[in-house]
């Protein structure tokens, strides 16, 4: 059977909530690059893949797959099923759902910011978008204490696609180590496979964005 084909690009932390989760679960994928800055989602031979022209997407033997959190939770189905990454426990998987719905949030207030500087010239993070990250990551903090992993004690989707999202706030400013639940999570993800790829392109979003601000250290600074 033919590999899973992924449609991604680095910097996008949906697209990398993916490759973390293809990499944690070994599979053999065949990767595109869509760049996304320079308009390649919007050419025909996509498009016909995939009408609304988002990354990630997948093409698993003919299934076609968009939408971050769906494809995590799909590829731990079809090709671990059983895995602790997606649990076949029911009020386990329930609890990975909910935090797969916070990341969807985190995701909603990340993206505000970042199109904030990218489409409209922000060369600062306007508080109100602070408030809204800090308030998510401050639920989230709570959440955690006591557990190693943000839907337990076991790593998740969840850990994966948040892992994406958070290291993209930690990389354009956000001061995430006030958060201590979060800060000691962060830093025991640095062994899980595609650790280092990921924050490569969440350095990258980083690089590109702060090139276009004032800031200098973290928003709080």
């Amino acid at each position: 059977m033919a590999p899973v084909k992924l449609y991604y690009f680095p910097l996008s932390p949906p697209s990398r909530a993916v490759y973390l989760t293809v990499q944690n679960l070994k599979l053999d994928v065949e990767k595109t690059v869509i760049d996304t800055t320079k308009k390649e989602q919007l050419a025909p031979e996509f498009v016909k893949i995939n009408p609304q022209h988002t990354v990630p997407t997948i093409d698993d033997n003919g299934f076609i797959l968009w939408e971050s959190r769906a494809i995590v939770s799909y590829l731990v189905s079809a090709k671990a099923p059983g895995s602790s990454l997606y649990p076949s426990d029911i009020k386990k998987k329930a609890i990975v759902d909910a935090r797969l719905f916070l990341d969807q949030d985190l995701w909603a207030a990340t993206s505000a910011i970042i199109l904030s500087i990218y489409a409209h010239g922000a060369t600062t993070v306007a508080e109100d978008k602070k408030e809204k990250v800090y308030k998510i990551l401050g639920n989230l903090n709570t959440f955690m204490e006591g557990q190693n992993y943000v839907a337990g004690n076991d790593l998740t989707v969840a850990d994966l696609a948040l892992l994406a999202n958070i290291s993209t706030l930690y990389e354009i400013g956000a001061n995430v180590n006030k958060f201590k639940n979060i800060a000691a999570w962060y830093k025991r993800l640095e062994t899980i496979p595609g650790y280092q790829e990921n924050l490569e392109g969440a350095k990258g979003i980083g690089n590109f964005l702060r090139a276009k601000m004032t800031l200098k250290g973290t928003w709080d600074d």
